[in-house]
């Protein structure tokens, strides 16, 4: 994982934060970011010497101060909510614990004084208010992915932001101005994830392009045939359910409201700058309401399966009958002639008899069941 200048800060700081939570092995480690040993070990006792401040030119601000007066507390409070226009009262009050701040207000007073210097009203009140929902119960069980709309640029060109969140931890692993949305933009970035971060259990993704097949939905396109055979299990939203992604759904609404509102970008490059300086807040200072008031980054931790160099073989089991899939998806099993998904061509699948329906057979691709298929009823899936 190449470290760019632009986000030198940022990679320096994920990976000091997940090489002391001692998850994977620290040679390991140093390999998915793309640094050797002895600049990893810098990086960690510069760190543990003297904070994230020792990683960059942040600033020298000290985080506490015995005798600071209400007026400078309050000072503090409108220093953080410009800073962060669409924060609200709690993450203000939280963020400015986590500093180390004696003497911080409650959220009910940071409120009062957001409210008495015009910075919020009742509208922004009611935007702040957090979605409560079902989570994983640990990291990169399930990965949440979609495209945030698209909007146009002063170079002429449309940008679409592509976004993968943890569902467990709320961390963000991919915030990415791509100019495309097909296959191999998105499959590039996923790669660098899985390299950086690891591999998840599950990936969901609606039922768009490149992930999914609008017309014919369940069906698997080329990137789903990549990450099935890296061993992710696949699921897609429910059609016109885009609350089944909801965290990822979230995210875009955090991100609209902090970072692309009421803006204009010259091009790719600088809304890239701009996602990156975002997403190190996202990721390690903005306290978030659906964890608690925890940060994402206190959360997760990477995945222990690594990313392989190249893509394992397809492999089934001596009971299985092997099929080779052709033109247009279709297979021959038998006297039949099934229909699977035109991406899996040249590619074997694996019919294995049904453990729920009498005489019918399951098909297989990897571990991914394609369809039921009954030869009583041939089109049941």
């Amino acid at each position: 994982m190449p470290w760019n200048p632009q986000d030198t800060m940022q990679l320096r700081l994920e990976f000091v934060t997940l090489a002391l939570q001692q998850e994977i092995a620290f040679s390991e480690l140093c390999q998915r970011f793309g640094i050797s040993r002895q600049t990893g070990y810098k990086w960690v006792n510069r760190y543990q010497a003297g904070g994230r401040e020792a990683l960059g030119d942040l600033s020298r601000r000290p985080h506490s101060s015995p005798n600071r007066t209400c007026d400078e507390l309050e000072a503090r409070v409108l220093e953080v909510r410009s800073q962060h226009p669409a924060w609200s009262a709690h993450k203000i009050s939280r963020r400015l614990k986590d500093q180390g701040l004696q003497g911080v207000p409650s959220h009910s007073t940071v409120n009062v004084i957001l409210q008495r210097h015009g910075c919020i009203g009742e509208k922004a009140s009611e935007a702040a208010t957090a979605w409560t929902r079902f989570e994983r119960a640990e990291p990169n069980e399930l990965w949440q992915i979609d495209f945030k709309g698209h909007f146009g640029m002063l170079d002429q060109r449309r940008c679409h932001p592509l976004t993968v969140i943890d569902d467990h931890s709320r961390f963000n692993l991919v915030l990415q101005a791509c100019c495309s949305q097909d296959t191999e933009t998105v499959y590039t970035h996923l790669r660098n994830a899985f390299a950086c971060y690891g591999l998840p259990q599950q990936i969901n993704a609606d039922n768009g392009a490149p992930w999914g097949t609008p017309s014919k939905p369940g069906e698997l396109t080329e990137l789903a045939i990549r990450c099935i055979r890296l061993g992710i299990r696949m699921s897609h939203s429910r059609p016109y359910h885009p609350q089944t992604n909801g965290k990822d759904e979230r995210f875009h609404r955090s991100l609209k409201a902090e970072v692309l509102n009421h803006r204009s970008f010259t091009g790719p490059d600088q809304v890239q700058a701009e996602f990156d300086r975002w997403r190190q807040s996202y990721n390690f200072e903005r306290p978030h309401a659906g964890i608690g008031m925890a940060t994402p980054i206190s959360r997760y931790r990477p995945s222990a399966r690594a990313m392989p160099s190249r893509l394992p073989p397809l492999e089934y089991g001596p009971d299985d009958q092997v099929l080779l899939v052709g033109w247009n998806g279709k297979v021959t099993f038998g006297k039949h002639r099934l229909r699977v998904s035109s991406a899996l061509h040249g590619l074997h699948i694996a019919a294995r008899p049904s453990s729920k329906i009498a005489d019918a057979y399951d098909l297989y691709f990897a571990h991914h069941r394609l369809m039921t298929f009954d030869p009583n009823q041939p089109d049941t899936r």
